[in-house]
């Protein structure tokens, strides 16, 4: 069954990762695909042809959420390409941990700004569209640091933790007119990044979790999928944890 069919939605940051997993569940649900990617052209391209191949509308779109005016000009071109924005998906996000006392300046505020930021320029962007349309769905990747903290990772947990506030106010400004807001927050979940790991250190991460294993994207894919069809219509203001029972 189909729960997406002629959805049009944005994923921003989903050359890899988190976002390619979103991407690619998406259009096996029919969602028509309109997603960003930063530097990675070639394996954006790549995903654009498998997911046109699946059968759905899809294109990838150069633009840098973390910047206002490209945020903008991002949504003017997808409104254009397609006939409507039914979901935002905000999941560009990146790290630079340190501890506190080693964290410079410049990588505290260019999480902040990456993580955080985007979310509000893509909100503010696609919110025009979705009052028009008197509906929609928008979904931001939070974390399980932005609900617990993590010691090394402040400006992380700061900007993870400020996504979950945006999104509970965002739910509330704009819940009269039909658009809904919430989080996600994932544990570990195992992507191209986490490969590069020492294997013993992934494993006792594994083992600390009550379901025994990492997450894969498909997991977090499938709590978007909620969020993102008339399954979730009563729900707005949530942050959903996709973590295997870290948080429990």
């Amino acid at each position: 069954m189909k729960l997406l069919e002629g959805k049009n939605v944005i994923i921003t940051g989903a050359s890899r990762g988190i976002g390619k997993g979103i991407a690619q569940v998406f259009a096996q649900h029919g969602a028509n695909i309109a997603f960003t990617y930063a530097s990675s052209e070639g394996p954006a391209l790549e995903l654009e042809k498998e997911l046109t191949a699946a059968g759905v509308k899809a294109k990838a779109y150069k633009s840098n959420a973390a910047d206002f005016t490209q945020s903008q000009e991002l949504v003017d071109a997808v409104s254009k390409d397609f006939d409507s924005i039914d979901v935002l998906i905000n999941n560009a996000g990146i790290t630079k941990d340190n501890l506190l006392m080693r964290i410079s300046e410049d990588d505290f505020d260019k999480v902040i700004e990456v993580n955080l930021k985007s979310v509000f320029n893509m909100t503010k962007a696609v919110q025009r569209t979705m009052l028009k349309q008197r509906k929609g769905s928008i979904i931001n990747m939070s974390s399980v640091v932005g609900v617990k903290g993590n010691a090394g990772q402040t400006n992380y947990a700061a900007s993870k933790a400020g996504i979950i506030g945006f999104s509970k106010s965002v739910a509330l400004e704009l819940g009269s007119r039909n658009i809904r807001c919430n989080s996600i927050a994932p544990g570990f979940i195992e992507t191209e990044m986490t490969g590069a790991l020492n294997e013993e250190t992934v494993q006792s991460w594994r083992d600390a979790i009550p379901l025994k294993r990492g997450g894969t994207p498909e997991d977090v894919a499938n709590a978007c999928v909620f969020l993102a069809s008339d399954l979730s219509a009563y729900v707005t203001g949530q942050t959903l944890n996709v973590d295997g029972g870290m948080l429990t």
